[in-house]
C-alpha cells in the first residue's frame, strides 16, 4: 500500500527534505513518498487533525510548530517530552506519537562530521526555540561542562536555562544578544552553535553574532543554518581560522533517524547525503 509521509512548517521555502527521503524511499524499493505540507501557525490544530484524517503514515515538524505541536498529539516519547520539541510524528493506526530527533542528529553530526565529544566543554548556543531546546539539552545530558545561551527573548530563554539546571549537573547560564558577557563567553567557548534562522536563505546577509566579538581559532563554529551551505556565520569564523561545519549533517543524520521511525527500515545514510547536496545545489 502506498504510503504517504511529509513534513509541515512555515514557510517551507526549499526544503531538502522530500528529496533526501524520497531518495531513500527509491534506493529500499519502498512504497512511500514524502510531501511538504506548508501550514500556518493558526492551522496548526485543524492541520494535525487533517493529517490524521487522511491517515499521512508520519511528518517532520519543522520552524515554527516544534514546540507548539506537542499538546496536539496523542503521545510523545519521553526524550521529545524532555526536550520539550518534537520534530517527528508517527501515525500509529490513528494515534499521533512524537519524537524529537534533532538532538541525537546533532550529537551524531557532532561526533562524526566535525570529531568533536562535547563532554567537558564550554558551549554557547545562540538562540532558545524548538531547535536549541533540543541541541542544549543533549548536551547537557552528553555532560557539556557549560552552556550559555542567547536570544532576543529574555524570558524563553531563561526559562530554558531553568530547565536545564534541573535536568543535569551542566551549568546553564543566560546572557542577551548583545551583551558584554556572550561577548567574554563566545572568546573562550570551545563549541559555538547558531539556531537561529539568522543567515538562512533569503536572509543570507545576516549573522547572530554580537558586534565587535572576538572568535578564538580554537572554537568549532557549528551553524545549523544549511541554505546556503556557507553562511555569513560560517564565512567570519572561517576567516578568524576557526574549524566550521554546516548544519547539512544534522539534517541528514535527523533525518536518517526519521526515516527508520517512518519505516522501521535501517536509513541509507550515503544516499541521503548525496540527494541532499544536489538538492542544495539546485535550490
Amino acid at each position: 500500500m502506498h504510503k504517504i509521509v511529509g513534513i509541515i512548517g512555515y514557510p517551507l521555502g526549499h526544503s531538502i527534505s522530500p528529496a533526501m527521503h524520497n531518495a531513500a524511499f527509491k534506493e529500499l524499493g519502498l512504497d512511500y513518498e514524502y510531501i511538504p505540507f506548508e501550514v500556518e501557525p493558526e492551522d496548526l490544530h485543524e492541520a494535525i487533525n487533517g493529517l490524521r484524517a487522511l491517515h499521512i503514515a508520519g511528518f517532520n515538524v519543522t520552524i515554527p510548530h516544534k514546540e507548539a505541536i506537542v499538546p496536539l498529539l496523542d503521545d510523545v516519547t519521553k526524550l521529545a517530552r524532555t526536550i520539550g520539541a518534537v520534530n517527528t510524528v508517527e501515525n500509529q493506526e490513528g494515534k499521533l506519537v512524537g519524537y524529537n530527533t534533532d538532538g541525537l542528529g546533532f550529537i551524531e553530526s557532532l561526533n562524526e562530521d566535525a570529531e568533536f565529544d562535547p563532554k567537558g566543554k564550554r558551549v554557547v548556543v545562540l538562540g532558545a526555540g524548538g531547535a536549541s531546546r533540543g541541541v542544549a539539552t543533549m548536551l547537557a545530558e552528553v555532560g557539556a561542562n557549560s552552556i550559555l545561551l542567547s536570544d532576543i527573548f529574555e524570558d524563553k530563554g531563561n526559562e530554558l536555562v531553568e530547565y536545564l539546571n534541573t535536568l543535569t549537573e551542566t551549568k546553564c547560564s543566560f546572557a542577551k544578544p548583545d551583551s558584554e558577557s556572550l561577548r567574554d563567553e563566545i572568546e573562550y567557548a570551545d563549541l559555538l552553535i547558531n539556531t537561529t534562522p539568522l543567515g538562512m536563505h533569503p536572509k543570507i546577509g545576516e549573522s547572530p553574532l554580537p558586534k565587535k566579538v572576538k572568535l578564538n581559532k580554537k572554537t568549532l563554529v557549528y551553524d545549523l543554518v544549511y541554505n546556503p551551505s556557507e553562511t555569513k556565520l560560517l564565512k567570519t569564523a572561517k576567516a578568524a581560522g576557526c574549524k566550521v561545519v554546516s548544519g547539512l549533517g544534522m539534517l541528514v543524520r535527523q533525518g536518517a533517524l526519521a526515516f527508520t521511525v517512518f519505516t522501521g527500515e535501517e536509513p541509507p545514510i550515503e544516499t541521503m547525503w548525496q540527494a541532499a547536496k544536489t538538492a542544495l545545489r539546485q535550490g
